[in-house]
């Protein structure tokens, strides 16, 4: 076999998560909430079972939810960034090659492994001692196969976790039990015009001509059916590429409609994307700032501002940066309305040793560098905004409502575990 991948995937990670410090939640229906405890973004396999799906809404469910003696937890990214990592980092002791795709999948490697199934067994059985994080594998000679196999792991028990589909009858048995839109790069549209095309199911887009297929969709569907037919047409991706821009943005927690309130909200995002842009060594050439109120409420003024400052010299200094943002904030402020969102986008990424100075400009200096390193280093050590600038402000009654968020146990020292 020329190729072989495993796929594993952490099973309904947002709410594991949750459990892994609170045995107590363990066989209850828990739900997670989206930013601003918005709507459903996660559920464990008994929230499933009652009938809650993705996206619905938290204010209208209210009373339903707490009928059914469903738990609910805000988004706690931190916790579960940390928990990620952990995870990848014992599969890169398990694995010569990972790509790590999402932040509760990663592909692995499995050339030459003879017994897979029984490795994929001891990846399921190591990845759960060592992070508590219960995941499923799929394996196959293909990305796209793994994918498939990944979900037959999950939803059938018989596999009990761990699913390899190496031979044409395995692979045609998994594929019968997927929509066509569950093919890993099927979305809804193109699941229909596929079935317009006569190609209603993955079984039937295995067997098609691929020659047909990419004169009628393109190279990349030409790929998906050989990779269905287990031909491996993506190999392993171990370098992430280089961003081409960097966006920070949030819902606020409550209506903005103070000009002081809305410039403490882009303060602040700029200095998280400042932290992102001198994390990958890079420097921005662009500033992009929006604010937009809120388009499910029709009933109010509606009105979405934008504005970009083109810098005369790239740069990854967080205060040059707030000086751009706040020429823009001045720019597209307009009284009278109640905004829900703002964010920046800093684009023209380039690497910090190719920039170049201008007649009225100069580079980002050593001394601010350091600062900057300095700062980014505190934080990093101490927690978020232990060093901030001032503009970003003090209370942010703006912030995100995070209503139900559990204690980030790895991350703050004021949160760890506290075993009584």
């Amino acid at each position: 076999m020329a190729s072989l991948f495993a796929l594993v995937d952490c099973n309904n990670f947002y709410a594991a998560c949750e459990r892994l410090f609170e045995p107590r939640l363990r066989g209850k229906p828990v739900v997670v909430l989206s930013n601003n405890d918005g709507c459903v973004i996660a559920r464990s396999n008994e929230a499933k079972a009652l009938g809650i799906g993705m996206g619905e809404p938290w204010h209208l469910n209210k009373k339903r939810f707490a009928k059914c003696g469903v738990v609910v937890r805000s988004s706690n990214y931190t916790l579960y960034g940390d928990i990620s990592a952990r995870v990848m980092t014992v599969l890169k002791t398990l694995a010569p090659r990972v790509e790590i795709y999402s932040i509760d999948e990663a592909f692995l490697d499995l050339n030459g492994i003879a017994d897979c199934e029984r490795y994929g067994r001891h990846v399921r059985e190591l990845v759960f001692k060592w992070t508590g994080i219960p995941v499923s594998v799929g394996i196959a000679p293909s990305k796209t196969l793994a994918k498939a196999a990944n979900h037959r792991a999950k939803k059938a028990p018989e596999y009990d976790g761990v699913c390899a589909i190496l031979d044409d009858n395995s692979q045609i048995n998994a594929l019968e039990r997927l929509a066509l839109d569950d093919l890993w790069g099927v979305a809804g549209r193109m699941a229909s015009q596929l079935e317009r095309f006569g190609i209603a199911s993955p079984v039937a887009l295995r067997g098609a001509n691929p020659e047909a297929v990419r004169a009628e969709f393109g190279v990349v569907m030409e790929r998906m059916v050989l990779e269905l037919n287990g031909i491996s047409c993506s190999d392993l991706v171990q370098v992430n590429p280089a961003n081409k821009s960097i966006v920070a943005s949030r819902a606020f927690g409550k209506a903005v409609t103070s000009p002081v309130e809305l410039m403490e909200a882009v303060s602040s995002h700029v200095e998280r994307a400042g932290e992102k842009l001198r994390r990958q060594d890079l420097c921005a050439s662009s500033i992009r700032v929006f604010v937009m109120t809120n388009r499910f409420k029709p009933d109010q003024p509606q009105y979405y501002g934008t504005h970009t400052v083109r810098l005369a010299v790239s740069t990854a200094d967080s205060a040059r940066l707030l000086a751009a943002a706040r020429h823009s904030l001045h720019k597209i402020w307009r009284a009278g309305y109640s905004f829900k969102k703002a964010g920046v986008e800093l684009a023209g990424l380039i690497p910090r040793t190719a920039v170049q100075g201008c007649l009225w400009s100069s580079p980002d200096t050593a001394r601010r560098e350091s600062l900057m390193k300095t700062v980014d280093d505190v934080n990093r050590q101490l927690g978020r905004n232990t060093v901030h600038f001032a503009s970003t402000g003090v209370e942010r009654s703006w912030r995100l409502r995070s209503e139900y968020r559990s204690k980030r146990f790895t991350t703050s020292w004021e949160e760890l575990l506290e075993v009584g």
